[in-house]
């Protein structure tokens, strides 16, 4: 393919990730075939939705080199892979869709791949072993799939997914396709558990609480989104509504007439202490709430997870009766984090900005969703260690953190 129209295509296909939340934030990364000799890569650490063609950047299948200063993606090596061993290939994807992530954590290939699916991926989907991003480990596992499988896709361990194609819209045809593969799976490993089927991941999420849980609700709360300005957090219902002005320094609405929100002196809590910190979003989806009705320390299954929210996620009890006294002990379970669960009321997400908070709160709940699926699937231990966690979590806020 032409250069310029090459990377042309990675950009909308950059695009097309963020827009089908097929990766969150910079993850994932997308490269086009130009030549037998050399590729274009999205480049490390940029947004998907503001690249341009000169931000993309050539890479040489051979040896990795390339020209400019811009750094091409982390996971060229996987890319260059693909083209030096399937001659067929144009295009590759690397996601982090959510049910293909699920199912990299089963611990096993797909087989038995029948009907449309068998057409669009193959009879079988391999599982890579695991490799922390960017290294010659994780390489290494993707191309030990890619020799002993002829799929179009590879799950990989702890991380996403890899998709290849003649083309772009081949590549994403088999990311869609692999989604809905994987979501089928997780419901007939649910049906084989339980007799029933799933109607939606909300039956698995409700399944794995029950089963874990060991503490009735006593307190329902109800789940507000903020943002910092000038000393005041503004209060909008998570399900939209009117937007209360709440003092900072005093914890109570500007307007004395305003009845005060349950977790006013939370948001507020959190901004007094927390600096970096200027929006703060409430997820009650069924796996945050799955999640925090077991009581339980959500650890690490997934790469993102580390990077994004941190080392664990600790469940805290916010009691609006005793609001300043357990909004302190809420702040001090997020020490060091990006998130935390509220007992048997989901979980709040922070960052220094409301984009920021969305995109913890993605891989919060993508984190919480990966803890019920391990219940699932019976790999409840199978998670990154404490040393691996920790090496992504610094390096991500070193250093991707900080980029645009």
């Amino acid at each position: 393919m032409e250069l310029e129209n090459a990377k042309r295509a990675v950009i909308e296909a950059g695009v097309q990730l963020v827009r089908r939340g097929l990766i969150q934030r910079t993850w994932g990364n997308v490269s086009c075939r130009v030549d037998d000799n050399r590729f274009v890569i999205t480049p490390s650490g940029r947004d998907y939705l503001s690249l341009t063609p000169e931000q993309i950047v050539l890479v040489n299948i051979a040896d990795l080199s390339y020209e400019g200063e811009i750094k091409p993606s982390s996971e060229k090596g996987i890319h260059a892979q693909c083209y030096a061993l399937r001659p067929e290939v144009n295009f590759v994807i690397h996601t982090h869709q959510t049910y293909a992530s699920l199912l990299g954590m089963s611990g096993f290939d797909i087989n038995g791949i029948t009907g449309e699916a068998a057409t669009v991926i193959g009879t079988d989907v391999p599982l890579a072993a695991y490799g922390l991003p960017g290294t010659k480990k994780l390489r290494k596992g993707v191309t030990d799939a890619l020799k002993r499988s002829a799929s179009k896709a590879v799950l990989m361990h702890r991380h996403g997914a890899l998709c290849v194609g003649t083309d772009m819209d081949d590549a994403f045809r088999v990311a869609n396709t692999l989604e809905e593969l994987c979501k089928e799976k997780l419901s007939n490993r649910f049906y084989e558990l339980t007799g029933k089927a799933a109607d939606s991941f909300v039956s698995i999420a409700e399944y794995v609480a029950a089963n874990l849980q060991t503490k009735a609700a006593d307190i329902e709360l109800d789940a507000f989104d903020s943002v910092r300005e000038y000393g005041v957090a503004q209060l909008t219902p998570a399900q939209g509504g009117e937007t209360i002005p709440i003092d900072i320094d005093t914890g109570v609405p500007l307007d004395p007439a305003v009845p005060c929100p349950d977790t006013a002196a939370l948001h507020t809590r959190i901004y007094q202490t927390r600096k970096d910190v200027n929006a703060i979003v409430h997820s009650k989806e069924p796996a945050t709430l799955a999640a925090s009705k077991t009581g339980l320390t959500v650890r690490p299954f997934l790469d993102d997870f580390a990077q994004i929210v941190g080392l664990t996620l600790r469940t805290a009890v916010y009691d609006p009766e005793k609001a300043r006294k357990s909004a302190k002990q809420v702040v001090k379970k997020m020490r060091f984090r990006d998130a935390v669960l509220l007992e048997h009321n989901g979980a709040v997400c922070v960052g220094s900005s409301a984009d920021e908070a969305n995109a913890v709160k993605l891989v919060t709940e993508k984190g919480c969703k990966a803890f019920v699926a391990a219940d699932i699937f019976g790999r409840n231990k199978d998670r990154i260690n404490l040393c691996e966690s920790l090496l992504m979590r610094v390096v991500y806020k070193a250093k991707y953190a900080k980029k645009k």
